[in-house]
């Protein structure tokens, strides 16, 4: 059986998929990440002496390391998950996002259509490569209605215009060369290995210290919540069945305000661990000035993949939030690590600095 490429696969939710492929799926997954702030080895030690997992370090800029690996290791299927991905960094340091989110994927398209054209009739025919994007692309709705596949682009942050962008690269390699492309379009993820600077697990661990807990605005922005295991299935979903060239929104219809999700979130806290001298955590709400460009409402229509598939999430938001601060509780010492960055890595973006390890 032919691996799988992974891209971003040390991260958050590709560290999740690479989990979820090895303990479901046939075949290897080559897993190539750059190990910026946000990758990190420690979410993929159950997989350190794995023989069906093998780590790459490096970037998918780098179009020699990328077409070596492809070469070499002859994937059926690119899923591509690397990415600059916070709002906030991305107001305070753009480049970045285009560097990463376009630029790399435009490198990443171009040599996996250089290699894709070169594969004999059934491995072409069978051949995919998947694209993992965001909500964020379509901008902001109103009070009512949902982003459905076909509503339009309006991005309205750095972070979002990137991704925008790269999607757009995506569907021009599929019409343009015939590329056997999918692309799924997910609502905010929240679970076990996120990275602190994100709302749930910055609240949660803001909880366990005692510090404030830092609300934009009136806390009334509303976002769709998707437990990051339903995402992983979803893609797993749409790579086994997806249509060629369609697009397929992943949402995980649980909608709540943000001020919402805090207060949900001390209530947790406060239940798992009452003996917190600070309890009720709900005290350390702190109302800060809103960010540039703040998006009011997000909501996903997933009926597509629920229809053409049969997916749809598992997870309610009460028990997804249960598992995610159980194992933030459970897991101080990766926390720990994060804080000191003592897991972080430099960005290797030459082939002849890249290094390849089983996640050791």
């Amino acid at each position: 059986m032919q691996p799988i490429l992974v891209t971003g696969g040390a991260g958050f939710i590709g560290g999740e998929f690479v989990r979820q492929w090895i303990a479901g799926e046939e075949g290897a997954v080559i897993n190539l990440d750059a190990l910026t702030y946000a990758g990190n080895r420690d979410s993929l030690a159950s997989l350190d002496h794995d023989p069906r997992h093998l780590l790459v370090v490096g970037d998918i800029g780098d179009s020699s390391l990328v077409r070596g690996l492809l070469e070499q290791h002859r994937p059926r299927a690119v899923l591509n998950f690397a990415a600059e991905s916070h709002v906030d960094r991305s107001i305070d340091g753009p480049a970045a996002f285009v560097t990463t989110n376009v630029v790399g994927t435009f490198r990443l398209l171009d040599e996996v259509r250089r290699h894709w054209t070169t594969l004999p009739g059934d491995e072409k025919r069978d051949f995919r490569f998947l694209h993992v994007s965001t909500d964020e692309v379509y901008g902001s709705l109103g009070p009512t209605g949902q982003f459905t596949e076909t509503t339009p682009y309006a991005p309205n942050s750095p972070y979002s215009a990137s991704k925008a962008a790269s999607d757009h690269l995506v569907r021009a390699y599929h019409h343009t060369y015939g590329l056997p492309t999918l692309t799924t379009n997910c609502s905010n993820n929240y679970g076990p290995c996120q990275f602190p600077e994100k709302l749930l697990p910055l609240m949660i661990l803001n909880c366990l210290a005692g510090k404030p807990l830092p609300v934009y605005g009136d806390g009334g922005q509303i976002r769709d919540w998707l437990y990051v295991g339903d995402h992983c299935r979803a893609i797993r979903t749409v790579l086994r069945g997806g249509r060629i060239g369609e697009v397929y929104n992943i949402g995980g219809a649980c909608e709540r305000t943000n001020l919402e999700v805090v207060r949900e979130i001390c209530r947790t806290v406060d239940r798992l661990r009452p003996d917190l001298p600070h309890a009720p955590c709900e005290s350390l709400v702190t109302y800060v000035k809103d960010r540039p460009g703040h998006d009011r409402r997000y909501a996903i229509d997933f009926s597509k993949i629920e229809r053409e598939l049969g997916w749809r999430p598992t997870e309610t938001f009460a028990t997804g939030l249960e598992k995610t601060v159980a194992w933030y509780l459970a897991n101080g010492e990766w926390v720990d690590r994060i804080a000191s960055g003592g897991y972080r890595q430099e960005r290797l973006g030459l082939a002849t600095n890249a290094t390849e390890s089983h996640a050791a």
